[in-house]
């Protein structure tokens, strides 16, 4: 019989990620470095790459564009950009504190969805600089993904470059977070025997994460009269006069006002929680954030989704003793790890492979399901409702839905069929995969020592 493990076991191997990071950051001096993709098999292949021979692929991109893709490898490189206002749970931390953050997110882009991203730190808060910094970028990028950006300006930058903006423009924390917490609600309510229209919900924080999470639950069948949103002053409802004379601003909060919470409930967490089914979390750094009474106050078999970094709202042993049924976090070292991790890689790799013009909402309810019925065929159960990112078969079977569902909404500009997507997003993402392990064999990349 396999020993039980101590809370003291758990708080211990919840600090040591923060531990070994100090060491490991250090060791490697970053995450990220350029490596070429051609072979040089003598110095004078460099009169091909570089001049004079390099004039001949310019001359053809400047005779006919759609050579771009063909002749470079903009096609799949992705810029991280962030302002750093709003860094995981660390909040304005500035872009040189924050750059480790952008860094990480490129390696999880190249590692698992075999995206080349470059992180874009930039020296400015201001919302109309950020969005034409992005614009000016798209000559060099395929794709922006926006990074921890400050609520509510990531709203109106998201916005404006989505209309603007001629390569698809995502914001991680919004469509990314959306998209992998819809995934392992899907497998939440099947174990727990619920359905989608007949839950309550609480959406504790009003910010980028719940405010597309909200969208995308809505899109799936969750009704908005059975839903509660909180911000850090308690519970939206259609008396908050202080929202309501900034509606302009906090136009998504003033909706949520307006549209959820039938009831007409006010007060705070502990009120909005009584008898709900699911909470949805994504508020302040814990623990200590959500306390066991208020889970205890849950309805039966009750669903907790509490994903802030880098300490989830209560700790996932207290939820469970205090009797939710399935609890998620956003942590890797924690069962049911809801991370974007295992959303933003795939489906850019989805979107570059068919160069699509955007991501949609449907793009994205597409890529959590195909999530999803991945976990399911390999067997869901309380402690395991969405794909991990060890399993690349998940990463490439969502790449190629989403490339399909770009390709039928008529905003990819290269047709392919299911099984040529397929052949070539799992090129790409194994390669990625081959390339580390060969630069690791050949001693180009240290091994990692922690101890």
């Amino acid at each position: 019989m396999a020993q039980k493990v101590t809370k003291e076991e758990l708080l211990a191997k919840a600090k040591k990620p923060a531990q070994d990071a100090m060491k490991l950051h250090a060791f490697y001096r970053g995450k990220m470095q350029t490596v070429p993709k051609c072979q040089v098999r003598d110095f004078n292949d460099f009169a091909i790459y570089y001049t004079p021979g390099v004039a001949e692929p310019c001359r053809a991109i400047k005779a006919d564009e759609s050579k771009f893709h063909e002749f470079t490898n903009r096609g799949n490189t992705v810029a991280v950009v962030s302002d750093c206002t709003r860094v995981l749970g660390l909040g304005d931390i500035g872009p040189r504190a924050g750059y480790p953050v952008m860094e990480g997110k490129c390696l999880l882009f190249k590692y698992l969805g075999g995206v080349d991203a470059v992180p874009i730190c930039l020296g400015t808060k201001d919302p109309d600089e950020i969005i034409q910094a992005a614009l000016w970028l798209q000559p060099s990028f395929a794709g922006i993904n926006l990074e921890d950006i400050s609520n509510p300006k990531c709203f109106y930058i998201l916005d404006e470059l989505r209309k603007r903006a001629e390569i698809p423009v995502w914001h991680d924390d919004q469509q990314g977070t959306a998209t992998v917490m819809l995934t392992g609600l899907m497998n939440a309510l099947k174990i727990v025997g619920k359905k989608i229209g007949n839950v309550r919900v609480v959406l504790n924080g009003s910010g980028a994460a719940n405010v597309a999470c909200a969208r995308l639950l809505f899109a799936y069948g969750a009704k908005p009269e059975s839903t509660i949103v909180l911000d850090s002053k308690g519970i939206l409802h259609s008396r908050r006069k202080d929202i309501e004379d900034r509606k302009e601003e906090y136009t998504d909060k003033w909706r949520f006002c307006e549209n959820t919470n039938a009831e007409g409930r006010a007060g705070g967490l502990t009120e909005a929680l009584k008898d709900a089914d699911i909470l949805i979390s994504y508020s302040k750094s814990g623990p200590g954030v959500i306390t066991s009474e208020q889970i205890k106050s849950m309805a039966k078999d009750a669903i907790c989704f509490t994903c802030a970094n880098p300490i989830p709202e209560i700790w996932p042993w207290e939820a469970k003793e205090a009797g939710a049924r399935i609890v998620a976090t956003g942590r890797s070292d924690f069962p049911n790890q809801v991370n974007n991790s295992v959303g933003f890689p795939a489906i850019f790799r989805g979107v570059l492979d068919v160069e699509a013009k955007t991501i949609t909402d449907e793009m994205c309810i597409v890529a959590a399901e195909s999530l999803a019925k991945y976990a399911e065929e390999q067997g869901i159960s309380e402690e395991y409702i969405a794909p991990t990112m060890g399993q690349s078969e998940a990463f490439i079977r969502e790449a190629v839905e989403v490339g399909m569902e770009a390709q039928k909404e008529g905003l990819a500009r290269i047709k392919i069929s299911r099984e040529e997507l397929r052949k070539k997003s799992e090129a790409m993402i194994n390669n990625s995969k081959a390339t580390h392990d060969a630069l690791v064999k050949a001693g180009c990349i240290a091994p990692a020592v922690t101890d």
